[in-house]
Order: structure tokens, then sequence, then C-alpha cells
């Protein structure tokens, strides 16, 4: 695990959050969500990918399976 990851998921989190308040101050609350939703879902395939890393080098070290 790198510490880069962090400040991606980061970065990622301040472009949708400023891109959300640009549409909700320009009455566009439905396409805020819609990129809020787009946001959450390429930070949760990130976490998933690095658990089944996790997970994986967990089952290599104890030998499982």
């Amino acid at each position: 695990m790198d510490i880069s990851i962090i400040f991606k998921i980061a970065v990622v989190g301040i472009i949708v959050t400023i891109i959300c308040q640009v549409l909700k101050k320009s009455d566009r609350d439905d396409i805020a969500t819609l990129v809020s939703l787009v946001g959450l879902i390429l930070v949760l395939t990130v976490v998933i990918s690095m658990i089944a890393d996790l997970f994986s080098q967990i089952r290599q070290l104890f030998d499982l399976f």
C-alpha cells in the first residue's frame, strides 16, 4: 500500500466536491447527485481492489486455500 493512493482518493473527493458545488449553484441538483455517485463508485472500486489484495496477501501469509 502506498501513500499516493490516499492522495488520489483525496483528489477525487476534492474534484467531485467542487463540481457538485458549481452544479448546485447553477440549479443542476440532479446532475450534481450523479457526479457524486460516480465519484463514490470510483473510490469504492479502488478500495475494494485494495481489500482484495489484502485478503490475497493474508491467504499467502498463512498458506490458506
